[in-house]
């Protein structure tokens, strides 16, 4: 089946009363508050309410498994599969400007993982959940948990 947009207008946020949405929401899970490239990380412990010690240790295994580094798409990609994801293009909006801020407006309920081979981030209910604000990046697929 493909992939749709759940609410092609946002008349759904004003029924509901969430018209301040979607939000960032800062979330660095590292025991050591430190800012590092561990998006991956982030999402899978965010996503699948782990700690970040926990996350880590699934994508490493993950990552020996497949005797490919940590970050590699494939690897944590593969990982989400196995974990009740699937994988689909991004809505075919504006492909150049179609942001996470629009995805997250566009699908106020659902769990979903949004990439675009540099970074990843865990989008929940219409919120994402990342160190920084990346509301304004541009992805080229998303995830949507599907069991």
């Amino acid at each position: 089946m493909p992939f749709a947009l759940l609410f092609q207008d946002l008349s759904c946020y004003k029924i509901l009363g969430m018209e301040d949405r979607p939000m960032y929401v800062y979330y660095n899970p590292n025991p050591e508050r430190r800012v590092t490239n561990d998006c991956v990380i982030r999402a899978v412990a965010k996503m699948m309410d782990m700690d970040w010690l926990q996350a880590h240790a699934e994508i490493s295994e993950e990552s020996r498994r497949r005797f490919d580094t940590m970050d590699a798409n494939h690897v944590w990609i593969g990982w989400f599969v196995d974990h009740g994801f699937r994988l689909y293009p991004m809505p075919n909006k504006c492909p150049e400007c179609y942001t996470v801020r629009d995805f997250s407006r566009d699908h106020p309920w659902g769990d979903f993982i949004l990439g675009n081979g540099r970074h990843v981030v865990a989008v929940i209910d219409g919120d994402w959940y990342d160190s920084f604000d990346s509301g304004d990046m541009v992805p080229s697929f998303c995830m949507r948990r599907i069991r």
